[in-house]
Order: structure tokens, then sequence, then C-alpha cells
């Protein structure tokens, strides 16, 4: 009886401490409906178009506050009198301090009006009809400034992935009212984001497709796109028992007749999926999109904070080119870089815990990140001086390999140099060049090098970007170098030239490099979220990893084929890295031609268009990389 008295007791215990828990949370939930009223309004841009905005303005206006906007592709759900966001703004700490925060649907999205164009180009010197998402973004501005109650005049905006490329947008040819901008993961331009590694075609994000370019021309509160259906769990198979690219058209034909036909199978209904088949090269089309070459046009006016997470596979580029092109061009302004230990967008994140894949970094990262870092600057430049004694570095990076922040003046340190390794014979990575050799391996098109060696179907692939590379290492389709054991620290902090001298007995190849961080044997097991299969001991931590389609070697806009058996120079940039190859570690160097399937096969016979290639044209060749090959490093004493 006791007993049952007790099971009763704890029973009744652990059920109300439940209830409570949801109780508390519930409430948590309610800070906005509870502080801030919804107001939905169209607003009208200067050629007529109208763009749906939602304003949550706090319900205490006995006070004037910024105005926090992001303009998105993604939805400024929900729509609706009474249905409202549980959380809004940047952070937490910006919606419990009180703004004004600001979501719009960008032309051709969701329940705006006009019809959406990815990456839509930039007009200078438009007409007064004309518009852009420059324009649009000017002219949202300043309606909210002039309309919206209780503003203090100063606007910010912010942004991850492809609202922070409409928050880059904002920053050209601003409003007067502009003060603060923080592109974070922000797209720069697709032929080197997103979609596009240096022309090769990010296969991985096929299913992503149709979500930019399923024709829409009226507004919708309904999704009116969908993603292909794989119908299989290993992604791997799957692209390979499909072949060459022409054959996922049947994918983006939208209204299929019920019987296909020969006639229909090369039909693309995808705007988007049709861009890229059409314009396999950097041409007007692509540049004209790209947003770096306009960074120019930033007045002084405005502050700028670029977010770029150091393991993120899908806008490293974006962020880092923003960085450096605002720096380059805009010598007065105040523009700060924070580069942190993230993957995609994960330091908006309330998590604990900072963990890419199944690397681990450390404790409360982001959580310091969003209260120390962004709440300071959007708060002293739109409730505070606004001068540039923001109180936070110019460039504020993690090292991944110490695993600790770093304050600098200036990204690259002003102390860091440039400092060639060669690619040298019996697997070494030298300090110097040994001898001139030829090291062969058989690019196998049957059986490419996976990218993870994971069995799984994904969106956008993540967590290979700190995959542990040994599976890799040991197949003789993936070249390996490697210094010996580290007797000192050695810091890289900046970007990385691959200077490759290859040949191959085809005309097209692709060209992939690795930079890994062999750990030690005894490396202590510090993930409980570790994969099962691995352990830390020799982890082979993948640093930075790119790309090259080598019929861009010398031009990303005028292709050309290699010339089978011709020792060839190519140049590999890979982005920016901030890490540490701790005393007792080795540095090691992966060079493959297949990565699959991050990105799709090249035929590794030139065709004009590899978007159209037949199965003939995909062939098994030989490749070749010179012994006088060699890694430029940005190191740092």
């Amino acid at each position: 009886m006791k007993k049952l008295l007790l099971l009763s007791f704890l029973s009744l215990f652990l059920l109300n401490s439940c209830n409570s828990t949801v109780k508390k949370e519930a409430k948590k939930d309610t800070f906005v409906s509870d502080n801030y009223s919804k107001k939905e309004v169209d607003i009208i841009m200067r050629d007529g178009t109208k763009l749906h905005t939602t304003i949550y303005s706090p319900k205490d206006t006995s006070r004037k506050y910024p105005i926090l906007m992001q303009r998105t592709p993604y939805s400024s759900k929900p729509y609706g009198e009474g249905k409202m966001k549980t959380k809004i703004g940047p952070n937490i700490h910006l919606m419990k301090e009180l703004n004004i925060v600001v979501y719009q649907d960008v032309r051709g999205r969701w329940m705006s009006e006009g019809v959406y164009d990815n990456m839509r180009a930039y007009i200078p010197n438009k007409t007064a009809t004309q518009s852009d998402e420059v324009s649009d973004t000017y002219d949202t501005i300043d309606w909210l400034v002039k309309n919206v109650e209780n503003n203090n005049g100063n606007v910010g905006t912010w942004g991850i992935s492809y609202p922070g490329h409409y928050a880059t947008i904002s920053t050209i040819d601003a409003h007067p009212a502009l003060k603060a901008a923080s592109p974070q993961a922000c797209i720069g331009d697709f032929f080197f984001d997103d979609f596009h590694h240096n022309g090769a075609f990010m296969l991985s994000y096929f299913r992503a497709i149709s979500l930019f370019g399923t024709y829409k021309d009226t507004p919708t509160d309904t999704a009116w796109y969908s993603f292909p259906k794989m119908d299989s769990q290993d992604q791997y198979q799957f692209f390979l028992d499909k072949g060459p690219l022409k054959n996922l058209n049947e994918y983006f034909q939208y209204d299929r007749l019920d019987v296909k036909t020969a006639e229909n199978k090369d039909r693309i209904d995808d705007f988007f999926w049709k861009e890229i088949v059409e314009h396999p090269n950097y041409d007007s089309v692509w540049q004209s999109k790209g947003i770096i070459q306009h960074l120019d046009k930033v007045p002084s006016t405005v502050a700028t904070m670029i977010v770029a997470g150091e393991f993120d596979a899908e806008d490293l580029y974006g962020p880092l080119s923003t960085y450096k092109a605002i720096e380059k061009n805009e010598k007065d302004n105040y523009n700060t870089l924070v580069f942190g230990p993230w993957d995609h967008g994960k330091w908006a994140s309330s998590k604990v815990t900072s963990s890419v894949g199944n690397y681990y970094f450390g404790d409360s990262i982001s959580l310091k990140f969003q209260s120390d870092v962004e709440t300071k600057f959007f708060n002293h430049f739109l409730k505070g001086k606004g001068d540039k004694n923001s109180g936070l570095p110019e460039a504020y990076v993690f090292d991944t390999g110490k695993k600790e922040w770093k304050s600098y003046d200036a990204w690259p340190p002003k102390n860091a140099f440039k400092e060639d390794w060669f690619l040298s014979k019996n697997q070494k990575l030298t300090s110097d060049k040994k001898s001139t050799e030829k090291i062969n391996f058989i690019s196998d098109i049957k059986h490419p090098v996976p990218y993870s060696e994971d069995i799984k179907t994904v969106f956008t692939p993540r967590k290979y970007m700190t995959d542990d590379q040994r599976f890799a290492a040991r197949r003789p389709d993936v070249l390996v170098f490697e210094t010996d054991v580290l007797t000192e620290d050695f810091t890289l902090a900046g970007d990385i030239l691959a200077k490759l001298k290859v040949a191959t007995t085809g005309s097209a190849a692709d060209w992939i490099v690795k930079v890994i961080d062999v750990h030690p044997a005894d490396a202590e097991e510090n993930n409980e979220k570790l994969q099962d299969h691995l352990k830390m001991s020799n982890y082979h931590l993948m640093v930075r990893s790119e790309v090259l389609r080598g019929r861009f070697r010398n031009s990303f806009e005028h292709p050309e084929p290699f010339i089978p058996n011709k020792k060839t120079d190519v140049n590999i940039k890979l982005q920016d890295v901030f890490h540490t190859f701790k005393k007792g570690h080795k540095v090691q160097i992966q060079v493959q031609s297949t990565w699959f399937p991050l990105i799709d096969l090249n035929p590794q016979t030139y065709v004009d268009n590899i978007y159209k290639a037949d199965e003939k044209d995909f062939k098994t060749q030989t490749h070749i990389v010179f012994t006088d090959s060699s890694i430029e490093f940005t190191v740092l004493k």
C-alpha cells in the first residue's frame, strides 16, 4: 500500500512538474503577443507594385523605437489578424528590449505582388519608374519612417542566407534613415554561392531548385511549389543511377503529360533550372545578378556587421567577399566581420552546445554572440551614439583549432604572410620543393569519390564541412600529402590558394582540394554526439575544401578544354580560415577529381554544356598531379 501511495505521489509530482514546465514555456511563447501589436500593410513601390509587409510595434507607446527590418523570400508568416510569430527580430534580447520589427515578402513571393526574379539584377541610374531590389528597399524604408508611429527615424536591416542578401542590398544607394545593416551568410553571387562553386553545379542542392524557380504571378499565403520526390535514402546511388544532368529535367516539368514522350523529356517549366541549364558559364546573366561589384555604393552613413560561419557549406563566398569589398571600396565606413565556428546560420541558435556535425567547439558560443555582439551592434547604431566607437573589434574571429575568439583590427591580420608548401612524393607535404615528378590516379566515372561516408538523402548538405576524411584518404583516387607531426603550433589566418600542376588523358576534369587537420591518436573524446563508428583518435578534420571546374581555370566566362596529357596550371582559391594546427597534429592535403553527389559528375571529355551532355560523353580518365604543385597558405606567427 505504501509503495502504491509513493508511486501515486511521484506520478502526481511529475505531472505537476510537467504542467508547470509547459505553462512556463507557454508563458515564454506569449511575449510577442503580450508586448507587441501586429499590423499587415501593402506598401506601394514606385512602379505601382504592392509588397506585403508585417509590422510588429511595441504596445508601450511612451517612447520611440528604431525599426529592425528583414526582407525575405521565405514568407513573413503567419498572416491574418491575431496570428503572430512567437519570436521576432535578430535575437531574443532585441525582442525583449522592444524594437519595431518589420518583415516583408519580397517582390513576387508569397503575399507580395509581382513576378520573382532570383538574385534580381541591380539597375544603376534608374528612371523614375524603374525598380530593383535596391529601390524596393528604399521605398519600403521611406514609407516606414513616415508612417509607422513611435519610430525614432533609425532603421536597421538583418537577415541570414537569402534574407542576408537583401540586407546587403539595403546598403547600396541606401536610404538616409538606414543606420545599420547586418548581412549574415549573405549570398554574393550565384555562380560562387549555393548552387555553384567555381562553376561546378552543386548537385546536392537539386531539391531546392523548385523553391526558387516555380512560377507565380499572384499573391498567395500557401506554398505554390513542391519539392522533387527522390524515393530513396541513398542520394549517392540515386544520382549515379540517374546519369547525366539532362535526365533530371523531368523533375522540373510541373504540368507533365500522363504519358511521357520523347518530345517532352527536355521540356523545363522551372525558370531557375532553365536558367542554370541554359547558362553554364559566367555570362552576362550571372554577372548582372552578382552584388559584390556594386558595394562601392555603400554610403559611410551605414554601419555594417558581416557575419559568416567558418563551416558554412552554402554561403561562405558571399559574406567574406561582402566584407572585403566594403573594406576595399569604402575606407570611411564602419565595417566589422564576425567569423565563427558555425554552419549555415547557427549563430541564431538558442542551443548551448556549439558543434558542426561530429566536431565540438564549445558552449554558449552562439548565445554570447547574440547578447554581446549582435545586440551591442544594433543598439549602438540605432539607439546609442552611432559613432565608430562601438566597443566592437574590426574583426572578431574564432580560431577553430584552439577553440577561442580573437580580435583584430583588420582581416586578415596585418602581420599575416604568405607561405608555400609543396605536394611532394611519398605523400609528403613539405616546406620546399623536392623534385618534379608525376603522381597518377584513375578517375572512374562509375565510382566517384563520395563527399560523405553517410548513407543519406538531405535537402542541403551541411555536416560534411567538418566530416572525418579518413574514408577518402584510404581511396586510390584521392591523393594524400601530409606533414610530419608538428613540433609547434601552425596558424592559418586568411585565404588559401592551391597552385596545382596537372594533366589528364581527357579534355575535361574537376579538381578538388581539401585542407585537413589530422588529430593525434590520444585526442580527447569530447563530443557525446559523435557518430558511433567514429573516434576523435586520428580524426581527420576537414578545415577547408573547394572545387574548380577545370574548364574555368583561366576564365569563368570563356571555358576551354584541357589538351590531353599536357601539363597545365590550375589555381583554386579556398575561402578564408582561422585555424591553428596544434603541436602534435599534422597538416594534410587531399586532392581528388570527383566529390559526389555534392557536385555533379564532370564527363571528363569536353562538351560545350555539361547540363546537356549525353551518356556517351562520360569517360574514365587518368589524371596526373605534379610534385611542383603547391599550397599557398596565409600564415600567422
